[in-house]
């Protein structure tokens, strides 16, 4: 199941022109930029976007201006994320996936982060979430899993609306995002 569902979040994703993708995504990082979690944030997790995702960089552009330090995933070999600092000044480089990823930078324990912006392809009204399939934030963040309340740090899930489906059956290592964030929110 969650295979179909994945597929119908890519095609979903791919049906948008470039001009409603950049257009959903200005609104889409205005709702992020404007929330009271990303405002009293400090330490901010932002994927680097692929072609067809979320574009992220007006979020991260503002949390720099805002003094905000901004970490980006890098994934290891033991299939969990590493966060490393970057700023305008450092270098990308793409991984084995072709995923932008920084190749230096301060390395912060997933803990202390207050938000991750996290990609997803596709989402339901129980903030319940299918990524790429890897697995990569499940592993990361399963400290959330037996928490009683949203403290640190809120997963925040960025997508368009149109990849939204009508349920997702979570399995039992999946961790429900804080909130999701869409053109139409």
């Amino acid at each position: 199941m969650q295979k179909e569902i994945r597929t119908y979040g890519r095609n979903a994703r791919r049906a948008m022109t470039r001009e409603e993708r950049a257009a959903a995504s200005e609104k889409i990082s205005e709702t992020v930029i404007r929330s009271s979690y990303f405002q009293r944030s400090k330490s901010i997790a932002c994927y680097l976007p692929t072609p067809g995702e979320v574009d992220t960089w007006r979020i991260i552009a503002r949390a720099w201006r805002m003094k905000k330090r901004i970490f980006a995933p890098v994934v290891k070999k033991n299939t969990t994320l590493q966060f490393r600092e970057i700023t305008a000044e450092s270098s990308l480089r793409r991984n084995e996936q072709g995923i932008f990823e920084p190749g230096d930078g301060q390395i912060i324990a997933p803990r202390s982060l207050d938000i991750v912006i996290t990609p997803l392809v596709a989402f339901d009204t129980h903030n319940h979430r299918i990524g790429m399939g890897g697995g990569y934030f499940d592993r990361t963040f399963c400290f959330l899993l037996n928490r009683q309340a949203f403290l640190r740090p809120k997963l925040v899930g960025v997508a368009f609306a149109c990849q939204k489906v009508e349920e997702i059956v979570p399995n039992p290592w999946d961790i429900p995002l804080f909130r999701v964030v869409t053109e139409a929110t």
